[in-house]
């Protein structure tokens, strides 16, 4: 089986790379801005953190309640991301055949690895923010990661979820980005980001 055939090998090497990244920052940085326009680096690690619990509950078949704000967390930020990227890939081994489709309320039958290709895309363009908050390269970033995001967002992110973050929005308007444009690049830009500035649309 390839990469492109197994998404929770992809979504392990997604974690593992955000895992290098946080070990990268130290707490000095916490209130570090990131190119995510209401959270500082502190924040940033907070949100992925609660990712990992929430996406975990959906791997065992459960609903996450993404009503409730993430808690900040300030310190031993390596170990809980770690403890959690295990957590969350065990769940994916456990949940079974990836290989079909599923049925989902309003949007009809989708992939069956489609919440795990989402869950790729939100580390990597998370790595990117990053990345970018901390002064790391992203030149050493996995590429095939990025293009299954970019490749996931593109049929999943439609116009109607962008907008102005006082409206709620999550992502705002896409930002053009070269063809050849690295692959890390291309995919923050189309989640909003500019990648010469490090900045949210």
């Amino acid at each position: 089986m390839t990469a492109a055939d197994d998404p929770i090998d992809l979504l392990a090497r997604a974690l593992a790379q955000t895992a290098g990244l946080i070990d990268g920052i130290g707490v000095e940085l916490a209130g570090h801005p990131t190119p995510c326009r209401s959270w500082d680096v502190g924040d940033l690690i907070s949100h992925l953190l609660f990712d990992l619990r929430q996406f975990t509950v959906r791997a065992r078949g459960g609903r996450p309640d993404w009503s409730q704000p993430f808690e900040r967390v300030e310190e031993d930020w390596l170990h809980a991301f770690e403890a959690g990227s295990e957590r969350l890939v065990e769940a994916w081994r456990a949940a079974g055949d990836l290989s079909g489709t599923l049925d989902v309320p309003g949007a009809g039958p989708l992939p069956a690895r489609f919440p795990v290709d989402q869950q790729i895309a939100e580390f990597a363009v998370h790595a990117w923010d990053l990345a970018h908050a901390s002064a790391q390269s992203t030149g050493g970033l996995d590429h095939e990661v990025a293009l299954t995001a970019l490749d996931w967002a593109r049929g999943a992110l439609k116009p109607e979820y962008r907008g102005g973050e006082a409206d709620h929005h999550a992502f705002g308007p896409e930002v053009p980005a070269p063809a050849d444009a690295p692959p890390y690049d291309r995919l923050a830009a189309f989640f909003g980001r500019d990648p010469q500035a490090g900045a949210t649309g």
